[in-house]
């Protein structure tokens, strides 16, 4: 069976992405061999419609279900009509994901796990338990075409995605000090 993982990376090592549309690199496997290719995310880049586009590029190129973090309605609508699952991916590599899914340990979605413009740069999702989603696309670069599985990651990548991890820590701490803040208001009955 052919796959598709939303990844950080060229590899079975990669981690894999928390995001479908705005991931920087989709890994496509054949579940039986374990042979892989490695794509950029030609919708990386897109201003818009990135969910779209992805979805439609991951259909085109014969993806048999989907494995990521969260996707958004138009994406999940998109793989839906052409009968492609999409399951979740918590953290770990390609191939932890690859591995729980061929023992039947991953979650198979029923519908978006994203807000529309989620991965739009600023904007917030609702994760799939209703917690709120960092929805910051990991922008490595528009790199288009093929990319073979022993490409190394662009130059400056690593340290670009640390840099926009802690960016989303910071906003994940200012996010859960207004909710902690909240909560003690209403249970002080303010």
């Amino acid at each position: 069976m052919k796959i598709v993982i939303s990844a950080n990376g060229y590899d079975l090592d990669a981690p894999a992405s928390p995001v479908f549309g705005r991931c920087p690199v989709y890994i496509f496997i054949d579940t039986e061999t374990m042979a892989f290719e490695a794509v950029d995310n030609p919708a990386q880049a897109l201003s818009g419609g990135a969910g779209i586009q992805a979805a439609q590029f991951v259909v085109n190129q014969g993806a048999q279900a989907v494995l990521t973090g969260n996707v958004g309605p138009n994406a999940f609508d998109v793989l839906a009509a052409a009968n492609v699952p999409v399951y979740l991916v918590g953290e770990g590599t390609v191939r932890d994901a690859v591995e729980a899914f061929k023992a039947g340990r991953l979650q198979r979605m029923d519908q978006a796990s994203a807000r529309p413009h989620t991965g739009m740069r600023g904007g917030r999702g609702m994760g799939m338990r209703g917690g709120m989603g960092g929805g910051r696309g990991m922008g490595m670069g528009a790199g288009q075409g093929m990319a073979s599985p022993m490409t190394p990651p662009p130059a400056g990548a690593r340290s670009q995605e640390i840099e926009e991890l802690k960016a989303q820590a910071r906003e994940l701490r200012q996010r859960l000090a207004q909710l902690l803040d909240r909560i003690e208001q209403l249970e002080k009955g303010a």
